[in-house]
């Protein structure tokens, strides 16, 4: 939990799939928030000290004697409380109302009609006003608590905005976190802002001074090692941690031989020439293709290149005298996920990193000074650093690398043709201009071969498969639309410059959330 002057938010989860993007919302209007389980969220009341609480959505029913219930507690502080969703229903239950199953359901996009004034509607219309918003319900609330009013309703809800303004609390039957809800951001600034009065003082200048201060008091004189894997969250946090510390901060650059083409030099060059930071370089490409020899399954390759890796670096980090902390590029959505009132899937998803510690053998203490921010938040503190804007806005390259990348056996030589066709993708969408517009971009080399015919000479070769997403929040994914000229260019490129590879083909598939990479 960070320790600042800021007012915050809390957010309390029930489960719901999108409660990361009510954080990301309310901290794109300057408002620091934290999301904490609704079972954990009593214990950090004191001290976290809200100025004012959001419920979430979850996927339990309020009427059931066994649903999660928000802590009493929170309704007696005396700040505004807004529930979303589920977070209303709970909040009705508890405060007095009524809900129930059984009745009409609304998914999908809906419009409600404001039928009453309040600041929580402030800028969407006059009374009569239909506003669109994006409903997920299947329960009904069928009475509301003493003291509130209807302020909105839909066609499936009669209480798809209700209020006691009074005390300030607000329930909200659809989801304004989602971009399917146009006008949700601005809701939920009127609960932020007009509702709650907090001024929106949380900056990432603001962070980044505050994490200086809180990195020297950790460390003090103490030496840290840093595992820099040339990924945009370990780079920001070695240049933050330098920042504060100076060459105390060592970082150890494990080259996995995984890694895109020319990006080992790339990543030596920013960091030990231009930023003169200690650095470490260890080419264990070796260690890590041999150990990769004839594993085929998915997540044993994970396993095998997450236990080199420590193996590797714990051996370089013995080399550094008085190496007491380790830094990692930890992330708030790591965090979230580890103690998640979904049951915290980090540990299978991201099983290639020491979420949640390190191994016992591994004396260390961590420093993880990213661990509040979420990944459009490092990009923004990497500009605040002065990082190079083309390094902080490289798409995301998985822990594994290129390993999860070639479906099946990996072999240097397989490695090295992703590389190359890797290379010519992200080159000609650079050139079309498209590279900002994407969210992720890699290729694949499929366990496939086909048979082909290149100028007089059949071929036998492999199927390199390239795939491009948008998002908006890394959780969730669609295909991008590739201007069709552009991917004739690049298949032709890979086809003629590329020895192995035969045939090209674009993925469209949408992705549901946490599945942006091929394996």
């Amino acid at each position: 939990m960070t320790e600042t002057a800021h007012e915050r938010v809390l957010i309390v989860d029930f489960g719901s799939q999108v409660t990361q993007l009510i954080a990301r919302r309310v901290r794109e209007s300057g408002v620091y928030c934290e999301i904490h389980p609704y079972d954990k969220a009593e214990a950090i009341l004191d001290e976290f000290a809200p100025k004012a609480v959001i419920l979430s959505g979850g996927p339990a029913s309020a009427h059931e004697e066994e649903s999660p219930r928000a802590p009493q507690r929170i309704f007696e502080l005396g700040v505004p409380v807004l529930g979303i969703c589920y977070g209303e229903m709970t909040m009705c239950a508890q405060l007095g109302g009524a809900v129930e199953s059984g009745h009409e359901r609304e998914f999908g996009r809906a419009d409600i009609l404001i039928e009453r004034e309040s600041p929580l509607l402030d800028g969407l219309g006059e009374v009569g006003h239909r506003e669109t918003v994006w409903m997920s319900h299947g329960d009904k609330i069928t009475a509301v608590p003493l003291g509130f009013e209807v302020v909105a309703s839909s066609e499936g809800s009669h209480f798809a905005v209700i209020a006691d303004e009074g005390r300030r609390f607000y329930g909200i039957q659809f989801h304004p976190e989602v971009a399917h809800t146009p006008r949700g951001a601005l809701m939920l600034r009127n609960f932020t802002h007009k509702i709650a009065g907090l001024k929106g003082d949380w900056t990432m200048a603001a962070f980044r001074e505050e994490a200086i201060a809180r990195i020297r008091e950790q460390v003090g004189e103490g030496r840290v090692i840093c595992g820099l894997s040339g990924g945009v969250d370990s780079s920001v946090a070695a240049v933050l941690i330098h920042e504060a510390i100076g060459d105390q901060l060592t970082c150890v650059f494990v080259d996995t031989g995984l890694l895109r083409q020319n990006e080992a030099e790339q990543v030596v060059t920013l960091f030990r020439n231009h930023y003169n930071i200690p650095l470490v370089h260890v080419d264990a490409s070796k260690e890590f293709l041999g150990g990769l020899a004839g594993v085929t399954d998915p997540e044993v390759k994970r396993k095998t290149i997450g236990r080199l890796f420590i193996e590797i670096f714990d051996r370089e980090a013995a080399k550094i005298e008085g190496a007491a902390f380790l830094a990692q590029g930890t992330l708030y959505p790591d965090v979230i996920e580890s103690v998640s009132a979904r049951g915290g899937p980090s540990a299978v998803i991201k099983s290639h990193h020491n979420v949640g510690g390190l191994p016992d053998f591994m004396k260390l203490k961590l420093v993880e000074p990213l661990r509040e921010l979420f990944k459009d938040e490092v990009r923004a503190l990497g500009v605040e650093l002065g990082l190079p804007p083309e390094f902080v806005g490289r798409h995301p390259f998985p822990g594994p690398g290129l390993a999860i990348r070639i479906p099946g056996e990996v072999t240097p030589e397989k490695v090295a043709v992703l590389q190359k066709a890797d290379a010519i993708y992200l080159e000609e969408i650079r050139k079309a201009g498209l590279y900002d517009s994407i969210w992720q971009a890699f290729a694949v080399l499929l366990p496939v071969r086909t048979v082909g015919v290149m100028g007089d000479a059949r071929t036998y070769d492999e199927v390199c498969a390239l795939r491009a997403v948008t998002s908006t929040d890394g959780m969730t994914a669609d295909f991008f639309e590739f201007p069709w000229e552009v991917l004739a260019r690049t298949a032709t490129r890979i086809i003629n410059e590329v020895k192995g590879i035969n045939r090209v083909v674009y993925d469209v598939t949408s992705k549901p959330p946490g599945t942006i990479e091929w394996e």
